[in-house]
């Protein structure tokens, strides 16, 4: 990492990256956006915006688990507790027997009452209170692996089964006519976001990561042309968000999570009015 610090240091003179903890956030939201506005590009075409709010809730209940089991690590709890509440959301959507909103609602509300209900025994709750807004400037040299890793499988998720995934977004019918394995296609896709989401949470927050998996993915499909402009257009939103969210964050000393959340909300606005501007 010393190596990385020297590089950033001769990149960005800049007061704020004096400090250790802000380079790793800055690495971190130059890994965890680009990841996010993939995913976020695909739940918005899957019809899921609602899912990674669901797999937000579900952290509490990972925690409150890993807890109850012994498990000394919070992060590997909420991965294995958050891959499993996915598949399982994915499966009973698959059968059709409810649609997919109010699956991912009835997951949601559950998942976050069962967390409250482990971690407030006692009134312990507090000490687990960040988890809602998140703290970016918590951010590790191992957190940074785990997201190098998770983005190199987004990106790979992205080029082999992005065009397998928007088919069956469109007509899951001709999707398989095709030969794609949908069933196997969305399973892959919803194990990848339940881990980007929990690797996000702590930094962006149970209450924020939904908005910050959208808002850029909706801001680009308003812009966008077609599908590949739309992923494109979703990342570097995302990103431009995460750096002037992180950046403002520090100047104003408050949330990061937050703010990045406000730069993304506004380019939404922004594109709505672009949109409607290029129809008229």
């Amino acid at each position: 990492m010393e190596g990385i610090y020297q590089v950033m240091d001769t990149l960005l003179p800049f007061e704020a990256f004096q400090f250790t903890f802000m380079k790793n956030a800055f690495l971190a939201i130059l890994l965890l956006t680009p990841l996010l506005g993939l995913l976020g590009s695909m739940a918005v075409n899957q019809q899921m915006a609602f899912f990674s709010d669901a797999l937000g809730h579900s952290a509490l209940t990972g925690i409150g688990l890993g807890i109850v089991l012994g498990m000394s690590s919070d992060l590997t709890a909420m991965l294995i507790f958050g891959i499993i509440w996915a598949i399982l959301i994915c499966v009973i959507k698959q059968t059709g027997a409810a649609s997919a909103d109010t699956v991912i609602s009835v997951f949601s509300s559950t998942s976050i009452a069962l967390g409250l209900v482990i971690l407030s025994r006692g009134g312990g709750f507090a000490k687990y209170s960040s988890l809602l807004i998140g703290d970016v400037l918590a951010v590790t040299p191992t957190d940074l692996l785990w997201l190098v890793c998770a983005l190199i499988a987004g990106i790979v998720l992205w080029m082999v089964m992005y065009n397998s995934l928007l088919l069956t977004s469109i007509n899951p019918s001709l999707a398989r006519s095709r030969g794609i394995h949908t069933r196997l296609s969305e399973m892959a896709f919803v194990v990848l976001v339940a881990v980007a989401v929990m690797l996000a949470i702590r930094w962006v927050g149970v209450m924020l990561i939904n908005a910050l998996l959208i808002l850029p993915a909706a801001a680009g499909r308003n812009l966008a042309r077609n599908s590949r402009q739309h992923a494109l257009y979703s990342v570097l939103i995302a990103l431009v968000c995460g750096i002037a969210g992180l950046l403002s964050a520090y100047a104003w000393d408050t949330s990061a999570g937050a703010a990045i959340v406000l730069y993304a909300a506004a380019c939404y606005a922004v594109s709505l009015a672009l949109r409607k501007v290029r129809r008229g």
